[in-house]
């Protein structure tokens, strides 16, 4: 009987933590907070001082994939990433010790994510070998252009970043996470979609985005 019931538990668990894990667009807790206030850039700007290490100072990120371009990326998806990581529904490590609860407020992270938008985006990002644009291009077209735009501009109210312009090697890198489930907060929507690519499909997919054209603000 212990053995049937320990069993048991093993199935109901992940059904369980499902359950109580809120959904990708679920407005709470700090989310909610930063999203309502009101981001000023000029705080912003100071805020993101420390930052400017890894991101650079005008947050084009490092054509390496180690760090993405923030610019112009869009206030909503700025929140519910940085509020994901300090939740622990996203790891980011090496960012942790610069967003943790003692060193930003919601009110900070509204301020920073102001300002990142604001800043121009460059096409000067890192792109892909550009051997797989044709297939980069169906894949993106059928998959993933009614979330992220035809143009890879994304949807703020929806949480759909801007994927046009970011670096190839950040682009690889989080599709693969996101395809393998090793990114927590990913959009189950985009999990289901992906969930076969090969890795090929996401060097394709990735390159793309990447030489596509930083939308016009």
């Amino acid at each position: 009987m212990k053995k049937f019931l320990a069993s048991l538990s093993l199935v109901l668990l992940p059904a369980f933590a499902l359950a109580q894990t809120p959904a990708w667009t679920d407005l709470r807790g700090e989310l909610k907070d930063a999203l309502e206030a009101k981001g000023d850039p000029a705080r912003g700007k100071a805020a993101f001082v420390p930052c400017e290490g890894c991101h650079r100072g005008d947050a084009t990120g490092r054509p390496s994939g180690a760090y993405p371009r923030l610019a112009g990326q869009h206030v909503r998806v700025l929140v519910k990433q940085i509020t994901d990581i300090r939740a622990g529904r996203r790891s980011v490590s090496k960012m942790e010790p610069f967003i943790d609860d003692h060193v930003l407020t919601p009110f900070d992270i509204a301020d920073i994510a102001v300002y990142l938008q604001a800043l121009p985006v460059s096409a000067g990002n890192g792109k892909g070998p550009g051997t797989g644009l044709e297939r980069g291009k169906q894949l993106y077209d059928k998959d993933c252009a009614q979330c992220h735009g035809a143009k890879g501009e994304g949807e703020a109210l929806k949480f759909y970043p801007m994927v046009a312009a970011q670096h190839y090697r950040y682009l690889l890198r989080e599709v693969t996470f996101i395809r393998d489930g090793d990114r927590r907060n990913s959009n189950p929507d985009m999990v289901r979609v992906i969930k076969d690519y090969k890795s090929a499909d996401l060097e394709a997919v990735a390159d793309y985005m990447a030489q596509l054209a930083p939308p016009q603000k």
